[in-house]
């Protein structure tokens, strides 16, 4: 059993107190924490109770800090994760904010993933996995979000378009075209696609035969060269 000899309020957080056990000081202390649990001079306590009161709040601090954090956007569980380890908080107390963040409904990788992905526009299914892989999500949330994802041919034309803007339209550009929708995720097949539909469309503008100039690559070689 220790003694409490001295609570004073800290100098540089007036919200917060240092705790002196037996004229040594031993933890800082939310002001609040301590008023909650009693604590005064003169009080006699075990300090694996004191341990547990300051293990009370640095859950409760973690917890607020990351609440605050996931208001301004969601957050993988490894990206928690590596925040807390920056703030320095280890094992228990992540796990209990993590639990906390699960049942609130504020941490979940499979959301994370399909918020992203409807909120990214421009990049192909490629891309979009590799993306939410850099983030820390889970290998199983990624896989049930983009199960039934399909390149949107639509935006990678769009995307297509923007790339050849200002460009003559040469086998090389469309060449250089279609590794650059490579580039942004987009499937062979589909990148393919777009190159023909300019083709295409381009000829129906010039009203000249243009599309076999600018069909891109139809080889396995030229597959291969881009994977």
């Amino acid at each position: 059993m220790a003694t409490i000899t001295q609570i004073e309020t800290q100098k540089k957080n007036t919200e917060r107190c240092s705790v002196y056990l037996d004229g040594t000081f031993y933890c800082g202390l939310k002001m609040e924490i301590a008023v909650k649990h009693h604590l005064k001079a003169g009080m006699e306590i075990e300090k694996a109770e004191l341990d547990e009161i300051q293990f009370e709040e640095e859950k409760t601090t973690a917890l607020d800090m990351c609440m605050r954090l996931i208001a301004g956007s969601m957050k993988t569980e490894k990206q928690i994760d590596e925040y807390l380890d920056r703030k320095g908080y280890k094992g228990p107390t992540c796990e209990y904010v993590k639990e906390k963040l699960r049942y609130y409904g504020l941490l979940d990788d499979l959301k994370y993933c399909q918020a992203y992905i409807s909120s990214v526009k421009g990049k192909g299914r490629r891309a979009l996995m590799d993306d939410l892989y850099r983030r820390g999500a889970k290998r199983e949330a990624i896989e049930e979000a983009l199960a039934d994802y399909t390149d949107d041919e639509d935006e990678a034309y769009c995307v297509l378009c923007r790339y050849m803007r200002g460009k003559e339209i040469t086998q090389e550009s469309a060449r250089k075209g279609f590794r650059y929708l490579m580039t942004k995720g987009f499937s062979y097949e589909t990148a393919k696609a777009c190159l023909k539909r300019l083709g295409e469309d381009m000829a129906a503008d010039a009203g000249t035969d243009v599309e076999d100039n600018i069909s891109g690559p139809d080889s396995d070689g030229e597959r291969n060269e881009d994977n």
